[in-house]
């Protein structure tokens, strides 16, 4: 299912989903990410990013918790409290939280706390609170799994491979830029489309089979399915349910009508090589492909936050 893997510390990985080339040389990648939760406001500063992330709210409480006494989210670098934003030295010795007790490690009783937490869930719970409230107490100690389309990557790498960046997120593009450098992008023209969990084997699958008519012939049914599979990371894992279309039909049909849109901008398709080798100069922007939103001062046609690929939810 993935074009490349590569499992980093502490339980964060990146997986490529799917990863495409247009014939002007401008790659796409989609990747699946998994890492800590307290990582996640940093991630979500980079806006050339397209994402959908799990849901605390669609997650029922006792699946948190589980995961949470399974392997909670714990700190890949303990270091030493200084001034500043970073620290320079790591620091491992006992904690006391009683005088007249012994000392814990920095480990135990960070699992310490991710189990009080848990306590405290729990309770909420069986009182009949909703599982929005109830799976905040506990985010600190989660992982949290991410979809993310982008065709600009530079910015993110150049920060967060930095020395001065938290070291999960250091981690984090460290698999995500190993897991790239991995993956050969397959070659895309206009028309078709970078389309995340679904895989040639199963495209070519459909088509061939008349009877099962899932896709009917058509580029849409794949790009329905991709989008819906794109959203169910809010609460499902791709990797362990059999792809089902009719369900996937279904989903993106709701999530069209409630407009749940961020999903639509996983998939993409080249924009027209003439447009993008800049000799539209100048024409107004009627005439440009249809989902292009502005060209940049370099004459280079954008959709969205995707550069030389017309995003799919600018064609709705």
């Amino acid at each position: 299912m993935y074009l490349a893997e590569c499992y980093g510390k502490g339980g964060i990985y990146a997986k490529m989903v799917a990863d495409s080339i247009s014939k002007t040389g401008i790659r796409i990648s989609t990747l699946e990410l998994n890492y800590h939760r307290f990582i996640h406001s940093e991630f979500m500063t980079h806006r050339m990013f397209s994402r959908n992330a799990s849901s605390s709210r669609a997650i029922p409480v006792n699946k948190i918790l589980e995961k949470l006494k399974e392997n909670p989210a714990m700190p890949i670098y303990w270091g030493k409290n200084k001034a500043g934003m970073q620290a320079d030295e790591e620091l491992d010795v006992l904690i006391f939280t009683d005088p007249e007790c012994s000392g814990i490690s920095r480990e135990d009783l960070w699992k310490d706390a991710a189990e009080m937490a848990g306590y405290f869930a729990k309770d909420f719970s069986k009182t009949g609170y909703h599982k929005q409230i109830v799976n905040r107490l506990t985010e600190p100690f989660q992982f949290i799994r991410v979809i993310v389309t982008a065709t600009e990557w530079d910015n993110f790498f150049k920060l967060r491979l930095h020395p001065a960046a938290q070291p999960e997120i250091q981690e984090l593009a460290r698999s995500m830029k190993i897991a790239m450098d991995s993956s050969i992008p397959e070659k895309l023209s206009v028309g078709e489309y970078h389309l995340p969990y679904i895989d040639k084997k199963e495209f070519n699958c459909f088509n061939k089979h008349p009877k099962m008519n899932a896709w009917n012939g058509s580029i849409e049914e794949p790009i329905k399915a991709s989008i819906a599979r794109c959203a169910r990371v809010s609460y499902l894992n791709h990797d362990k349910s059999k792809p089902d279309v009719k369900k996937d039909i279904e989903l993106y049909n709701h999530l069209l009508k409630e407009g749940h849109m961020s999903p639509f901008e996983h998939i993409a398709t080249p924009i027209d090589e003439i447009q993008m080798n800049g000799l539209l100069h100048g024409v107004h922007p009627d005439n440009w492909d249809l989902g292009t939103t502005h060209v940049d001062k370099n004459d280079v046609s954008w959709s969205g936050n995707f550069k030389g690929w017309i995003q799919y939810r600018q064609l709705l």
